[in-house]
């Protein structure tokens, strides 16, 4: 049996998704460690469900990776800017602790993995019902289907932080403070996000390359190093 606080913890998740000012304002001032491992739980599942998804369409095997890769990639992700995050929170005067900072991102990526989480029957009916890799129509299907889950992902992602931004105001020394953390937090997630997506492709997969864990040259060079590369050749081109 899981403890009281750790269930009571699980059955306030859903309020996450309702963007209640009140309950993510209690959640954020009594950080305890049961709401902290709801969270992951919530990351972990949600995510897991929305990623195999993801890699459906390519290969049940793809699905699986990809089911196991999106969780991890929110892990490092909270790994690699945690202390830079609880660092930014004091610097910028939101009086918030490292405590209450890993909380916060932690709802934050838990609203994001419930609502794709919720989304991914939605999307593994259209994968099901869809032409596979090499089929008649297949490659249709494939812009079809990348292009409902990058709308699917952005959706997510706007709509859990819309609903966390007014309680990280309500907790912050003051609004300004919080709007000035809250920005440099997404812009570190969605930088340190991009490239740790880029080492850990692919994701979708692509007809004709082999489904693969990780590609071969994964740490060969960053997703911003490609970017200028193909900024380049366009330009001299």
């Amino acid at each position: 049996m899981f403890p009281k606080n750790f269930r009571q913890a699980l059955s306030g998740l859903p309020a996450l998704c309702q963007g209640r000012v009140d309950h993510l304002r209690d959640w954020l001032e009594n950080p305890a460690g049961a709401r902290l491992a709801a969270c992951a739980v919530a990351i972990t599942l949600g995510g897991a469900a929305y990623g195999f998804t993801l890699g459906l369409w390519r290969a049940p095997l793809m699905g699986g990776y990809v089911a196991f890769k999106l969780p991890l990639l929110i892990a490092l992700t909270l790994l690699t800017n945690g202390l830079i995050n609880g660092m930014l929170a004091q610097v910028l005067g939101s009086g918030l602790t490292f405590r209450q900072t890993l909380m916060a991102l932690l709802m934050s990526f838990a609203t994001f993995a419930l609502i794709t989480g919720a989304l991914s029957p939605i999307a593994m009916a259209m994968v099901l019902n869809a032409p596979g890799p090499g089929e008649p129509g297949g490659a249709t299907a494939y812009r079809t289907i990348l292009l409902t889950h990058i709308v699917i992902i952005t959706f997510a992602g706007i709509t859990a932080h819309q609903r966390f931004l007014p309680a990280l105001r309500s907790v912050s020394a003051t609004p300004g403070a919080a709007s000035l953390v809250f920005t440099a937090w997404l812009a570190g997630n969605l930088l340190v996000g991009a490239q740790l997506s880029w080492n850990l492709r692919p994701f979708f997969g692509q007809p004709g390359r082999p489904v693969q864990f990780l590609r071969g040259d994964w740490n060969h060079s960053s997703l911003y190093e490609s970017i200028w590369q193909n900024l380049s050749h366009l330009l001299t081109d």
